[in-house]
């Protein structure tokens, strides 16, 4: 009523309506109401929470794009919104093809390991490599869409002997006979260690991509030379490296500073914004207000 041009976003863990309304909601609470864990983990396993932060971080990315459509929309009208989003509904948005494998398969969708909840086309998943790390291990994909990817696959891993062979000839043949499909492809990457067999199977024109950890991304020059990762000076921390904005604006990603402390810009807010004098805020702040 005040100011109708404002706009006013607002997180719920659960949306307006619902059963769960009032209750307390976290990324992992999101994720499980939300749909992601029945469609994570190994085919008779149990749910597993994906790793990625999708509760919170998927969240608040579907609501900064609303908010930016909001205020886009006011440059012409005039007129603000109230925005809202709830957490489990946000989740929903992401498994958006898990629904569409349900239809197909006319019940839930299942959990698929490291394949696809709207089928598997062998081979298809995580195959270790050399080294045998937890994350030694390379992701390859052939596509039902591009036969070439499994004939390009069999001449990388040097089996052409097997390319009009009819138990693998089709992505239906390959799904009878996975574990062997899944095994000859084993074979060959054990002999490799993740980076190399990503490099050679990628240059074949196949997707491919090693698990890399956490470690290993952020040892990578390349990611601060490109300014995705970015060291900030913390006021308790001191120098701390960590993952920028990945967005680019004019050829690079914006420079990243470290979240105010609690409290630290109290005076600003009490006396530039809102108009209290010096001893007005140390009023405040004797009397442990502030």
């Amino acid at each position: 009523a005040i100011n109708p041009a404002i706009i006013y976003a607002h997180v719920k863990g659960f949306g307006e309506g619902s059963p769960y309304e009032h209750n307390l909601a976290f990324d992992m609470i999101a994720q499980a109401c939300g749909g992601t864990m029945s469609i994570t983990g190994e085919k008779n396993g149990p749910p597993l929470k994906p790793g990625p932060s999708l509760g919170d971080t998927g969240t608040g990315m579907l609501l900064g794009i609303s908010i930016l459509a909001a205020l886009y929309r006011r440059q012409s009208t005039g007129v603000g919104e109230h925005l809202q989003v709830a957490m489990q509904d946000a989740m929903m948005h992401y498994i958006r093809i898990a629904f569409a494998a349900q239809d197909l398969l006319k019940r839930a969708a299942p959990r698929a390991g490291s394949s696809s909840v709207t089928g598997g086309n062998p081979p298809m998943g995580t195959f270790p490599c050399k080294g045998g790390g937890p994350n030694d291990y390379v992701y390859v994909y052939t596509s039902r869409a591009n036969p070439e990817h499994w004939r390009r696959l069999l001449g990388v891993i040097g089996r052409q002997d097997l390319l009009d062979d009819p138990r693998y000839e089709t992505s239906a043949a390959r799904t009878e006979n996975e574990a062997e499909v899944n095994e000859m492809i084993a074979v060959w990457t054990r002999q490799h260690d993740k980076r190399e067999a990503m490099r050679i199977i990628g240059a074949a024109g196949i997707p491919s991509g090693a698990v890399l950890d956490t470690m290993e991304l952020h040892e990578d020059p390349s990611f601060e030379q490109r300014g995705i990762m970015q060291t900030i000076q913390h006021p308790k921390v001191g120098a701390y490296k960590m993952p920028a904005w990945p967005v680019r604006f004019e050829g690079k990603p914006p420079p990243i500073s470290p979240a105010p402390l609690l409290g630290q810009h109290s005076e600003e807010v009490l006396g530039e914004w809102l108009g209290l004098g010096t001893d007005d805020v140390e009023g405040l702040r004797r009397d442990g207000v502030i």
